[in-house]
């Protein structure tokens, strides 16, 4: 109820901002599925309407709290969403619910949503489930993992509750008949690591593709903050290989160097998914133009504002978009700011293959 009263608040100052100081010129108002208040998007986005309102833009996004991703996905498959709505998401959202309701899937995903949903422009890349922390000298890999405490996010949460599960069990064998797998909120999860009540969790960061700005999250701040060695357990190129051979999926795998996170002491390999924002193929082709020229306009004035826009870069916005996944409107506004053929140098966003 909560997150329901937060949404309705979001959409009521939306309003009460139209109201008060849209231009004469006429705009499309586009509803825009996020995540919970204090992810990052919900506030980001804030910022992007109240400039495109201010500035009369013929495209304005009105910012919508929901309960996260995994949500935004099978609400998305609803036919009222396909010609006014965006959501965001991540590239293994998408591939992962087009096989919703398999036995591996269907915790998390009740029902596949067979549709290509088409990329509109990458906003972030999220590391958290592709990696793990602990205090405890003794575990090494995530094979260490077995018969051991793990705190997870919720199932409902893709990257700190849906992911990790997927890398755990199909990259590493351990899965909750074997192991004392938690699914747990962020918070709770990491007062559990530091109380002893879980041996080993994950925690988050953000970055963009050349990795030189990151987004340290408030639970990682607060494991960086206890008086303790902090340790790393990375996930394996090899782990991330059979999680993408099995499902289809695009994680991709990169290596930390020491020092590149609060306590880091050595190199540490991990996996990163790249998250976007998406829409139905039906979504207006002029309206997603729109969007995406005013955000190429508003990122660099914003980058002081919010840490979210701080990483937007057009790399970003471009990296994992293809012919095959690109809304058309999206590539019309890259095209015509001469960015379009950039995308031939980042590995695609596929759709799996149909089972």
């Amino acid at each position: 109820m909560r997150v329901y009263k937060r949404l309705a608040g979001l959409a009521a100052v939306a309003a009460i901002s139209a109201s008060l100081t849209v231009p004469a010129v006429s705009a499309t108002n586009i509803p825009t599925l996020l995540c919970p208040w204090g992810c990052g998007p919900t506030e980001s986005d804030q910022m992007l309407m109240n400039m495109q309102i201010k500035d009369g833009k013929k495209a304005v996004v009105l910012p919508q709290e929901t309960p996260g991703y995994m949500y935004n996905i099978r609400e998305m498959a609803n036919e009222r969403h396909w010609k006014k709505s965006i959501f965001a998401t991540e590239d293994i959202i998408i591939q992962l619910a087009m096989q919703g309701g398999s036995p591996e899937l269907k915790e998390f995903l009740p029902e596949k949503i067979p549709i290509k949903f088409k990329l509109l422009y990458g906003e972030a890349w999220w590391a958290q489930g592709k990696f793990f922390v602990t205090f405890d000298p003794k575990i090494k890999t995530p094979a260490d993992f077995k018969g051991k405490r793990v705190g997870l996010g919720l199932r409902g949460q893709s990257d700190w509750g849906v992911f990790p599960r997927l890398v755990l069990e199909h990259g590493y064998g351990i899965n909750p008949k074997n192991t004392d797998i938690r699914h747990l909120t962020p918070a709770a999860l990491t007062q559990q690591l530091l109380d002893g009540t879980v041996d080993v969790a994950i925690t988050a960061f953000g970055t963009e593709p050349s990795m030189t700005e990151l987004l340290v999250s408030p639970p990682f701040r607060q494991l960086e903050a206890a008086n303790r060695q902090l340790r790393f357990v990375g996930v394996s190129k090899e782990a991330l290989d059979k999680v993408n051979s099995k499902f289809g999926t695009t994680f991709l795998h990169t290596t930390l160097k020491a020092g590149t996170l609060p306590k880091q002491t050595e190199p540490l390999s991990l996996g990163v998914n790249r998250a976007y924002k998406a829409a139905h193929p039906d979504f207006p082709e002029d309206v997603a133009y729109n969007l995406v020229m005013s955000v190429a306009e508003y990122a660099p004035k914003l980058q002081a504002q919010h840490p979210l826009w701080k990483i937007m870069t057009k790399d970003l916005m471009l990296h994992g978009l293809s012919e095959e996944n690109v809304h058309p409107g999206a590539k019309r506004a890259f095209v015509e700011l001469g960015w379009w053929n950039d995308v031939k140098k980042f590995p695609p966003v596929t759709y799996p293959a149909a089972k």
